[in-house]
């Protein structure tokens, strides 16, 4: 610890509003970690949602811990609130959103003193437990670092898990987590017994408001008060972890969120609706129209091609926004089929030109590249409708922008078993794309190859991956190539090959509710470019999660 990063934790609570300071005499202390900065551990709404729950329970004391990848690497990460180091807290809770932050969990423990593997850790450390989308997808690369995870939405698994972590606190560690195992949606890898761990979900979003806890101007998000409207989603992309894992469509009624968003207008403006797909929810425009006669400036976290609501468009510009965010996700209709995106081209075109018409002065549009039967033709098709939505739009003053990132199969999908398209294909299609649109006067922003294929290691790895981690000096690929290779591993075992039907799957530890045949139909749908319908609003057990 040093005076410096004492400093700076001071000086960001001082530009904070919410924050949650507890004296620490008589409860059990817990650190929440979100694994990278704190820039964007607070625009994560899942991670103050924590929070804010945890604070809530008088026995607790929760405060904040982020980790800057840029730091020094010797230095010891401290709490947000109190400036203290990790070893002071009883239990470390990581929150975890992106595979390639599973390099980070391994910086901050040992920066912390923590052993890393929790085998060789004993009474005097720390109970370690992780949650977070890719974890309850497939916990298994990391499953050797923590003594347990939690499988699914925090509200469903938390209060349980407080109640047995409170009653056990003073016993041994090794009778903790047994009975932390027996809590719906707590896997404890060290006491598994091959029955898969189920993920657990809220069937009711309305009695649980999930709000910003803390604003803050040092985010993305710059002080925006934000309001999750509804969860999961029912159209059913087949690449897509969100679609599958998070199952099924929920939303939160209009009343709820009108009172939320009054509460929100005490402490900011600005009001930030998030969703998988924000204009999915049946009330979006009654809720658009409502904020805005309450002066509300909104902002969404997304917006679907097909429908485009109008009156979020307007409710956009009105509040100032500058840009808006569309995923086309492949540029020939094909590719749209085989991933069942359910948008067509004139879909598209009708999308980019609606929100020209209200004088937005960027169009993001979302690509992916490498994905399953794509060829170079695919490719050219992007190049194709990029070029004709920015001649349609010119004249508005409006800008297309191109964000491409390469296809990594998840756990879970009905992609789960496809191979990644290699290195040199992913690179010489990525620069085609760059070279044919920048000439052109179009953005185009790409996520890194390399890194992209290490995310789909990580993405379909088993539990050896976590010695691979646990080796690495430094975060960089070259240190995660030399620890594969150390470990006698290969990462074309895990991305550059189809999985057969019949193998055994890592992540089959856990259940997320979709029949595993269920997914095996979507790709063999896939396969005759076969669309599925939409999720319906009821009375549907086809995937088998309602």
């Amino acid at each position: 610890m040093t005076w410096k990063a004492i400093r700076e934790a001071r000086q960001r609570l001082e530009k904070e509003k919410g924050t949650v300071s507890k004296d620490w005499g008589g409860r059990i202390h817990i650190a929440l970690i979100y694994p990278n900065s704190y820039y964007l551990g607070m625009s994560s709404l899942g991670f103050q949602t924590i929070y804010g729950f945890l604070n809530s329970h008088e026995n607790i004391v929760c405060e904040r811990v982020f980790w800057d990848p840029k730091r020094r690497f010797n230095e010891a990460p401290i709490s947000l609130e109190s400036q203290r180091p990790l070893a002071d807290f009883d239990v470390l809770a990581f929150s975890i959103s992106y595979e390639l932050d599973y390099f980070n969990v391994v910086q901050i423990l040992k920066a912390g003193g923590i052993p890393l593997f929790a085998a060789d850790r004993n009474e005097s450390h720390p109970l370690i437990i992780a949650g977070g989308p890719c974890l309850t997808a497939n916990p298994q690369p990391l499953s050797l670092l923590f003594d347990c995870f939690a499988i699914g939405e925090g509200e469903v698994i938390l209060p349980r898990f407080i109640e047995v972590l409170a009653e056990g606190f003073e016993s041994r560690k090794d009778e903790l987590l047994q009975e932390l195992a027996a809590v719906p949606g707590v896997y404890v890898p060290a006491l598994y017994d091959g029955m898969p761990i189920s993920r657990q979900w809220l069937a009711d979003l309305d009695p649980v408001a999930t709000t910003s806890v803390v604003l803050t101007p040092d985010t993305e998000l710059s002080e925006m008060y934000l309001i999750e409207i509804a969860r999961g989603c029912g159209r059913g992309c087949r690449f897509c972890l969100a679609g599958y894992w998070f199952r099924p469509f929920r939303f939160r009624p209009l009343d709820g969120l009108l009172s939320q968003a009054k509460e929100g207008l005490k402490h900011s403006k600005r009001i930030g609706l998030l969703a998988a797909a924000v204009s999915d929810h049946p009330e979006i425009d009654e809720l658009v129209s409502r904020l805005r006669q309450m002066n509300a400036e909104i902002s969404v976290s997304s917006l679907r091609i097909r429908p485009l609501s109008g009156v979020v468009l307007r409710g956009l510009a009105d509040s100032g926004a500058q840009n808006v965010s569309l995923a086309p996700e492949a540029g020939s209709e094909r590719l749209r089929q085989i991933i069942n995106k359910g948008a067509t081209e004139d879909d598209i075109i009708e999308a980019v030109d609606r929100a020209a018409e209200q004088r937005l002065r960027r169009i993001k549009l979302y690509f992916m590249i490498g994905l399953p039967t794509e060829s170079d033709n695919d490719i050219e098709e992007i190049i194709k409708l990029s070029l004709t939505l920015k001649g349609r739009i010119e004249r508005t003053g409006c800008r297309i922008a191109l964000t491409a990132e390469p296809f990594v199969p998840k756990a879970g999908t009905p992609f789960q078993w496809l191979e990644m398209a290699s290195q040199e294909v992913l690179r010489r299609r990525m620069n085609r794309i760059k070279n044919a649109l920048t000439k052109n006067g179009i953005e185009v922003r790409s996520e890194s190859v390399g890194w992209s294929l290490v995310q789909g290691v990580l993405s379909r790895g088993d539990a050896r991956l976590g010695a691979v981690l646990a080796g690495m000096a430094e975060g960089s690929l070259a240190a995660w190539r030399r620890a594969l290779e150390e470990h006698n591993l290969s990462a074309d075992f895990y991305i550059h090959r189809e999985i057969p039907p019949d193998e055994p799957l890592p992540w089959s530890v856990v259940d997320s509710g979709v029949i595993p045949d269920y997914l095996a139909q979507e790709l063999t749908r896939s396969r005759r470019a076969s669309e599925t319908p939409p999720c319906p609003p009821s009375d549907c057990q086809k995937c088998g999660v309602c």
